[in-house]
């Protein structure tokens, strides 16, 4: 399993507009009508992906707490299908309703919205304010396969519980581990 880091694209960044397939519902959803007035997470998360795999369910519950709390998430896959099948739409869909994502799954197919955002790894979390300003990029948490530390979602957590109490998100952030991108050739 080879792993890449996030690239730590400059804080205050504005969000990349895009308007991609949600695989769940067969339906193009925009960023305009999905984001947040409060916080809007995008995460790059694909289906074949261990370190993805690993954080799942706990994603899940994470996504559930904080859309109750009026924060957006949204997962995208822009993974080369024709090389990696098991991240295709109808896949995609299916992980999605197996694990229960609370969020849209979107189809990244030309994989321009992944390379707007400067996405590099899955999974890779962005989280932008009210304003579409980016405010967190990095990890989930500390946990990555085979090394014990339990899923907690603690970074992604810190940084929306600062949003939702109006104060900074920490600067200091640690950049996400994961499969790069498969980039069609």
């Amino acid at each position: 399993m080879s792993s890449t880091n996030s690239n730590m694209v400059p804080l205050g960044t504005t969000a990349p507009e895009f308007n991609l397939l949600d695989t769940i519902t067969d339906v193009n959803k925009s960023l305009s009508e999905l984001k947040s007035d409060v916080a809007t997470v995008i995460m790059f998360i694909c289906n074949h992906c261990p370190y993805v795999k690993h954080i799942n369910m706990e994603l899940s519950k994470t996504a559930n707490e904080y859309i109750s709390k009026g924060i957006s998430f949204i997962g995208i896959s822009s993974n080369d299908i024709n090389n990696y099948p098991e991240d295709s739409p109808a896949k995609m869909k299916e992980l999605a309703i197996e694990v229960g994502y609370p969020f849209p799954y979107l189809f990244d197919e030309s994989q321009d919205i992944a390379r707007a955002y400067d996405a590099a790894c899955t999974p890779d979390f962005y989280i932008f304010d009210k304003n579409m300003k980016l405010v967190y990029r990095g990890q989930f948490d500390d946990s990555r396969p085979n090394n014990d530390k339990p899923v907690t979602g603690k970074d992604i957590k810190d940084a929306l519980d600062s949003l939702i109490s109006s104060k900074p998100v920490n600067p200091n952030q640690t950049p996400s581990i994961g499969c790069n991108i498969k980039w069609k050739t």
